[in-house]
């Protein structure tokens, strides 16, 4: 079935704009899939690139267009300690070499080949586990990752070291790292040497490097939710595709945060 929707909003918006802050495209692919003819607005093919889409008209992509925008796969990876999420060193594990056909926790049409350019989408350290995205997808990716990214990231952290009150409220707000001041964190303690961080941002080890400068060590780190993804009950090392609606969901509230 082809894919409709009807514009709701309240001032008429470019098509490739729309698309683009919908989650369903790049405005590039956008604008290619207009210069195919694979879009039409209440039964009439959009022609113009520029073309705005009016409140209460109804968009539909053509099955075409869809079957294009899905050739980009994404997946989610529960990934174990002592897995690299991308280059390895010599002797180091890639997270694409687990995403074989008997890995996979749920059904997929394609498994990932040599060929593949997954990359990952918030990279975890060798030493950490948990929820990994890997994808093809420059639009997800961007909204993930991309400087003007709002998504949250949820982590449980367990620490060695003596954990203060003031420690703990250096690492919600007050630390800098590379000389720049870090965005505030949710942190809280769990148990006894266990916190929740919930970060807006994800520098280069930050959570490890923040504990550091308060005279604490991580020992274990497990990544448990990127915005609205969840890893549910993958077991550790599985892995299965995005669906398109947590891929429009991850876009949207990115937008929309």
């Amino acid at each position: 079935m082809a894919f409709r929707r009807r514009y709701d909003e309240a001032e008429p918006q470019r098509v490739n704009r729309w698309l683009a802050q919908s989650g369903v495209c790049s405005r590039r692919e956008a604008e290619g899939l207009i210069a195919q003819g694979l879009v039409s607005i209440d039964g009439e093919t959009v022609s113009d690139v520029g073309r705005k889409i009016l409140p209460g008209q109804t968009l539909v992509l053509a099955d075409k267009a869809e079957n294009q925008l899905g050739a980009q796969m994404s997946i989610i990876l529960h990934k174990p300690k002592g897995i690299v999420s991308a280059q390895p060193e010599p002797g180091q594990t890639p997270a694409v070499r687990l995403l074989t056909r008997d890995r996979l926790w749920a059904p997929s049409k394609t498994i990932p080949g040599s060929d593949s350019k997954l990359a990952p989408v918030g990279r975890l350290d060798m030493d950490s586990r948990g929820l990994l995205i890997l994808s093809e997808d420059g639009v997800l990716a961007k909204a993930v990752i991309g400087p003007a990214s709002d998504l949250e990231k949820e982590y449980r952290v367990a620490v060695i070291g003596e954990l203060t009150d003031a420690k703990i409220a250096l690492l919600r707000h007050g630390l800098e790292l590379d000389g720049r001041q870090l965005k505030p964190a949710t942190v809280e303690l769990i148990s006894d040497l266990r916190l929740r961080f919930v970060l807006k941002e994800g520098r280069n080890r930050q959570i490890r490097r923040m504990c550091e400068l308060v005279e604490l060590k991580v020992v274990d780190l497990f990544r448990v939710r990127i915005g609205p993804l969840t890893l549910g009950d993958m077991p550790e090392g599985r892995w299965r595709p995005l669906t398109d609606l947590e891929r429009q969901l991850l876009i949207g509230e990115s937008v929309s945060g």
